[in-house]
């Protein structure tokens, strides 16, 4: 929320900030010995110069060329888009997909002469023989300098991952909230439908109330909701279910800010807990702990995935572990580097990453704890704030 409440958030960056991010891949184009990156990701295309769109067949694509200069491939039904959301480069258009010549014939006759050109490794089979039919005599460098350059979130970044963090509280207290207000009024639990329909109104409800410029994406806020045997699979989806008494729920939400993610996960217990559900609830939240110490620069992402998560291994549940500690938050809500034992990439201060051990107990229940956590030149700052103990999240009968 803005400083001054008479001042809507904004969450559009200033073209000062995409300078800033410009001159940061332009250092690594001179490391890499290439003239120019071409990258076609709907993420990347953002980063670089903070045009937002809804990704389909037809190609959008930046080119950042080594002498500094941006420009923006859209389809000409783009312009009007790409001009009012102040695109931080040229714009040039071609007409329709697949038209009568390579959508990216337009781009290669606007590019000035280049031998070697960086493109994302995420680039489709496809749209690479697309630029390689409009671009006579280049060699293609598969590159991750735009993934690697998104690790390190600038100040301004980071304001908008807090008031997306700042949401995605609002969220969690609005779903432990409805689940109370039902309870004291004796109307029915809510199902897992009405819980996630109901946080994801407070989020974007929110979100149009105190801020400006809102950047629409595919997700704004909002996330999963799961309950009971349900909730052992770590990624369901919200069905008609209806809370029972003695039930454990999760509420995994998460809200994007100017296009930043945030999530935010919190297990709860819907009467006395069992001294199983206090076990396997205190057993997360003591990884979640050890897991928020070992998120600190210097530590390797494999080495923090496995203090986290020998937490749970020494608690004799480790045959309950589904997946990894975490994974870094940006631009997309998942993205490198991974928290996990295959990930040796070194945390550094201004990374974001989840911090997100679970258990998966079939027949019963998930129990799962997450924050998105802030690399700090001493450790890590958690962004979501919703209490995390059991006795924080056991709603009374």
């Amino acid at each position: 929320m803005s400083a001054d409440p008479s001042t809507p958030f904004s969450q559009r960056l200033g073209a000062e900030v995409y300078d800033r991010i410009q001159e940061r891949i332009l250092a690594m184009l001179a490391a890499e010995k290439v003239d120019a990156l071409i990258t076609d990701h709907p993420e990347d295309v953002s980063y670089l110069t903070g045009f937002f769109h809804h990704p389909g067949e037809r190609p959008v694509a930046v080119l950042l060329e080594s002498t500094g200069r941006v420009v923006l491939l859209v389809p000409e039904l783009e312009r009007q888009h790409a001009e009012e959301q102040r695109a931080h480069a040229e714009i040039v258009t071609f007409a329709e997909y697949p038209g009568l010549e390579s959508p990216f014939a337009p781009l290669s006759r606007a590019a000035a002469p280049a031998r070697r050109i960086a493109v994302t490794t995420q680039i489709t089979h496809h749209r690479l023989a697309l630029l390689r039919s409009a671009f006579d005599g280049v060699e293609w460098v598969p590159s991750e300098m735009v993934t690697t350059a998104r690790f390190i979130k600038l100040p301004e970044e980071v304001a908008l991952h807090r008031e997306a963090a700042r949401i995605t509280d609002l969220m969690l207290q609005a779903g432990a909230d409805l689940v109370r207000d039902a309870i004291g009024s004796g109307a029915p639990f809510p199902s897992e439908a009405d819980l996630a329909a109901h946080v994801g109104r407070v989020g974007v409800g929110e979100m149009y109330q105190e801020h400006a410029d809102v950047v629409v994406i595919s997700f704004l806020a909002g996330g999963l909701v799961y309950a009971g045997a349900n909730s052992a699979i770590p990624h369901g989806l919200p069905s008609s279910y209806r809370l029972r008494d003695g039930d454990t729920f999760m509420l995994s939400l998460g809200a994007a800010v100017g296009g930043r993610f945030v999530e935010g996960e919190r297990t709860f217990v819907l009467g006395e807990p069992t001294s199983d559900q206090r076990r396997y609830h205190d057993t997360i939240r003591d990884a979640q702990a050890e897991g928020g110490r070992a998120i600190a620069p210097g530590i390797r992402c494999c080495d923090s995935n496995a203090r986290c998560l020998d937490v749970i291994r020494d608690a004799g549940l480790g045959s309950y572990l589904r997946h990894r500690q975490g994974h870094g938050i940006g631009l997309g809500m998942h993205e490198p580097p991974w928290l996990e034992d295959g990930d040796p990439t070194v945390l550094r201060p201004g990374m974001i990453v989840s911090n997100e051990p679970g258990i998966y107990i079939p027949g019963h229940a998930g129990y799962r704890i997450s924050d998105s956590m802030l690399v700090t030149e001493t450790g890590s700052e958690p962004l979501t704030s919703f209490p995390r103990s059991l006795e924080d999240c056991v709603i009374p009968l």
